[in-house]
């Protein structure tokens, strides 16, 4: 047995770290384990400021290729595996983030159980999975991760087999055998099917389950039934923002893949229930519903003859089947014997189940009736229909504007549309809305954009026919910045009745506004929609109309304290527009994994949203490493959803605690602290003319693109301007070069330039809002090495003022960091939070390591050397820190 490869307070990190050890000693040689060791243990002790141990790179410069690129897997197997521990032990879990926790918050400040199923009677909760690409990791690494996560939980019940008869500790052990052989890289570019297929992973074999136990476990904390307010949606294989890739193919293909999945569920479930429900008519009442079911069912097997419920799941099964086929296009793995008509829609087949548990719940005390496997599969149908997740649709305003003016074009509407101002735009949309005549003739030679566009609207259309109108709900629009980048959508869903004067369940259009200009207009630009007699009608009988704001345009915009402090505005202030228009607000909010992307608890983050801009409705992006991080297994997707359900609970029903007089006084003080930083930040980004050129050259932005880790452009245009850089490049590249700039830069100088110092710190303990700011920067600053930094910095000498660039990024740094302790009282970085201390803390020596190597794999590379083990090893160490880091992209 070798000596562990870390040293941990935490049990698992410890056992799992020995075992890895082991591994790298028996398949990497000795050579390796002991190159690994004393590079491990060198940085540890630099780390703990043990004397002698001051150099920064020990033993680093003895690998070669061969062993950096064996050596930089080890440490990134260890920190998956320290991961996955901390996961397990909850390390960054909110105690307080249970829905029972929450309902006794609420109760001791006089909200009573009738006021929160109010409130969830009209709620929606919805996680939204997209395909952003900030997952670094092979999808067989997750799934070696995740068979380590079981085969730890049966370790911990004292299990010392698994059911297969295979010893615990020894398939552990071959897990771990497995990631060290397994390939960490992709070597093909994704498309858009493959992530199409990951997303479903964790919609079927994670969602699916574990939605209908929480609901159980709620039902008995509320003491009623709740309504379904809790669902999932996914982006992945409608979003075409900047994405060639994705068109009416991808998202029949996302749809009919979903359909597939759940349908085959209910099967199996259905199947599992026939098989347990064997009452017996001779021995139990049974209603004449459920007798009608059995009858109805065609299934006139003798040995059934007196088990009216299993003939009844026999006939529900068959016309699963013929639902399956239907919608599918082709018969389920297990088809059924007998011939069923398909459902229309999943009401119809969650009435026939209802009927099932209403009989069984008839005789006696009830024990049978809807609970257990039959009431999980009720809920589940309530949520996930026949469609699984809600895709949304997603393009830019631009492409709306350029195929709408085609259209009028061709169908002879008078004026180019694209030299009308907006009063005059507005107009014109005004009128076609007016009637319900289509615009686009089927037998014009369409452009390719035009076609593609008309193509999706028309797969929107049958999908919806077929799945439902929860198939697909929203189609929202990126970079809207006026009231008729709104009706230009009304007017192509027009095309395929996907909106109409008379429909009662037309799409809904949602705006995205994403950065600083559009946050500050977005109020006027819904007063101004909701006013259209168009429109209002529609929007009031809906009741609810969604607003999306982004995270990641705004911070890139302004920086991190104005994006933040912007998106607070703007919710609040759309709150009085809402209200005037007699409908609920629902904001989506586009985060991202990094804090520089709205990235941070998802629990602190809705929570400190402004009173009133919750009301029971949020929807919330799920991206890249977050997914696999929040969402890789049962119990982490279990804590993970209780916490964004118990944090809109709260955030909906909590009494305003602060005064108006603190309010006001607080919002002086953000205002004040927004513009001084978003002066430092846009002056330092978008005004020093030489930024733009050091930014490439100091972070390994192109070394990032090279990596197969999605299906989309990192940019949205071949310039290079920071204006056209997509968000996760910015701030993953920065968080490579531990700089983590887009999570603080500009903070510190706001924070030196306000005069009232104790105002800040009583905002810091009194407003959640300003604490969960504070929170998630400090967390980012302890992830920043401003000395590794300064290395990667070295990589930009040869562009014109880097000294002078990266100083103003150092003092930057600096007067960050100081000033979030004198507001936090703390003296040193996280003392308030001694467990995300200890992980972060943990992981800094083996992250520095990485770093170092990085930089001078990135030297060679860009000198020009050739060799492929210099690529590939820079690839590993982008893998490795960003497994590292965690949230950082």
């Amino acid at each position: 047995m070798g000596p562990p490869i870390q040293i941990s307070q935490n049990p698992d990190i410890r056992y799992l770290g020995r075992i890895l050890g082991d591994v790298i000693r028996a398949y990497g040689g000795e050579k390796l384990f002991r190159q690994t060791e004393y590079i491990r243990s060198s940085s540890v002790d630099r780390h703990r400021g043990i004397a002698g141990a001051e150099t920064i790179d020990p033993g680093l410069e003895a690998l070669s290729l061969d062993d950096t690129i064996a050596f930089v897997r080890g440490f990134m197997l260890f920190s998956m595996l320290a991961n996955l521990a901390e996961d397990r032990q909850g390390v960054a879990a909110e105690p307080e983030a249970t829905v029972a926790a929450a309902l006794a918050r609420l109760k001791q400040d006089g909200i009573d159980g009738d006021a929160v199923a109010a409130l969830l009677d009209a709620a929606l909760v919805a996680p939204v999975l997209t395909a952003h690409p900030t997952e670094v990791r092979r999808k067989s690494m997750l799934d070696h991760k995740n068979r380590i996560a079981e085969l730890m939980r049966l370790r911990d019940a004292g299990v010392e087999e698994t059911a297969e008869g295979d010893v615990v500790e020894e398939a552990i052990r071959r897990q771990i055998v497995l990631l060290w052989q397994t390939r960490p890289l992709r070597t093909e570019k994704l498309f858009v099917a493959d992530e199409i297929d990951n997303a479903l992973t964790y919609l079927r074999d994670v969602f699916v389950p574990v939605i209908p136990k929480l609901y159980a476990r709620w039902e008995q904390e509320l003491g009623a039934r709740p309504a379904s307010f809790l669902r999932v949606g996914s982006w992945i294989g409608g979003d075409r923002d900047g994405n060639p890739f994705v068109t009416a193919e991808t998202l029949h293909m996302a749809t009919s893949r979903n359909a597939a999945a759940v349908l085959g569920h209910y099967i199996d479930a259905v199947h599992a229930l026939g098989a347990e429900l064997s009452v017996s008519s001779s021995l139990a009442t049974v209603p004449e519903a459920v007798e009608a079911l059995a009858a109805a069912s065609g299934d006139a097997a003798p040995s059934r003859s007196d088990e009216p419920y299993r003939r009844a799941l026999s006939g529900i099964y068959a016309r699963l089947c013929a639902t399956y086929a239907g919608i599918v296009g082709r018969a389920p793995p297990r088809p059924s014997a007998l011939a069923g008509d398909a459902y229309a829609a999943p009401a119809d087949f969650r009435r026939d189940l209802v009927t099932i548990a209403a009989g069984l719940s008839a005789s006696g005390e009830g024990q049978l009736g809807g609970i257990g496997a039959l009431g999980r599969l009720i809920r589940a149908v309530e949520v996930f229909g026949f469609h699984l997740a809600t895709l949304d649709m997603r393009q830019n305003s631009a492409v709306h504007e350029r195929v709408l003016a085609e259209l009028l074009a061709v169908a002879g509407v008078e004026g180019d549309y694209l030299g009308l101002g907006e009063e005059a735009r507005v107009d014109l949309l005004r009128r076609e809305l007016a009637t319900n005549r289509p615009l686009a003739a089927p037998w014009h030679q369409w452009s390719e954009e035009t076609a593609g566009e008309l193509a999706i609207v028309h797969a929107a259309a049958a999908i919806r026919a077929k799945l439902g109108a929860e198939a697909i709900v929203q189609w929202i629009i990126s970079k809207a910045e006026s009231l008729s980048d709104l009706l230009e959508v009304h007017v192509l869903a027009r095309e395929a009745g996907l909106w109409s004067a008379e429909a009662q369940d037309n799409l809904m259009v949602v705006p995205l506004f994403e950065t600083i200009a559009d946050l500050d207009e977005a109020p006027g630009i819904m007063a101004a929609y909701f006013a259209l007699p168009e429109i209002a009608p529609h929007v009031v009988a809906r009741g609810h109309q969604e607003v999306m704001i982004g995270y990641s345009d705004s911070n890139k915009d302004g920086g991190y304290l104005t994006s933040t402090w912007g998106l607070y505005q703007a919710s609040e202030a759309l709150t009085p527009v809402f209200e005037a228009a007699d409908t609920a607000m629902q904001l989506f909010h586009g985060r991202g994994g990094a804090v520089g992307r709205g990235g941070g608890s998802a629990f602190a983050a809705i929570r400190a949203q402004p009173a009133g801009t919750v009301q029971g409705r949020i929807r919330i992006t799920e991206q890249g490493e977050v997914i696999a991080a929040k969402y890789g297994t049962a119990d982490s997707a279990a804590t993970n959803l209780e916490a964004m359900v118990s944090a809109s609970l709260l955030a909906s029903l909590e009494p305003e605690a602060m005064s108006a007089d603190d309010a006001g006084r607080f919002a002086g003080a953000m205002t004040a602290l927004s513009n001084d930083a978003f002066a430092a930040y846009r002056g330092l980004v978008y005004d020093t003319p030489a930024f733009k050129d050091f930014f490439r050259a100091m972070t390994p932005i192109a070394e990032i693109a090279t990596l197969k880790i999605g299906s989309r452009p990192s940019s949205r245009t071949k310039s290079t301007a920071i204006e056209d850089l997509r968000a996760i490049p910015w701030v993953f590249s920065w968080a490579q070069a531990r700089t983590m700039l887009p999570g603080w830069y500009g903070t510190g100088e706001a924070f030196a330039a306000f005069a009232d110092q104790a105002l800040l710190a009583d905002m810091a303990q009194s407003w959640p809002f300003f604490g969960a700011l504070l929170g998630n920067m400090e967390m980012v600053l302890a992830k920043s090495d401003i000395g590794i930094a300064a290395r990667y910095a070295e990589l930009a000498g040869h562009v014109g003022g880097h000294t002078a660039i990266f100083s103003r990024i150092r003092d930057g740094w600096h007067r960050a960091h100081d000033g979030l302790l004198t507001i936090t009282g703390q003296s040193r970085l996280l003392e308030n939070n001694p467990a995300l201390e200890a992980s972060i803390r943990l992981r800094l020596p083996y992250i520095e390591p990485l770093n170092l190597l990085q930089i001078e794999l990135m030297k060679r590379h860009r000198a020009g050397e050739t060799d492929p083990r210099i690529a590939e090893g820079i690839q590993l160490t982008i893998n490795a820190i960003a497994t590292a880091l965690r949230n950082s992209g």
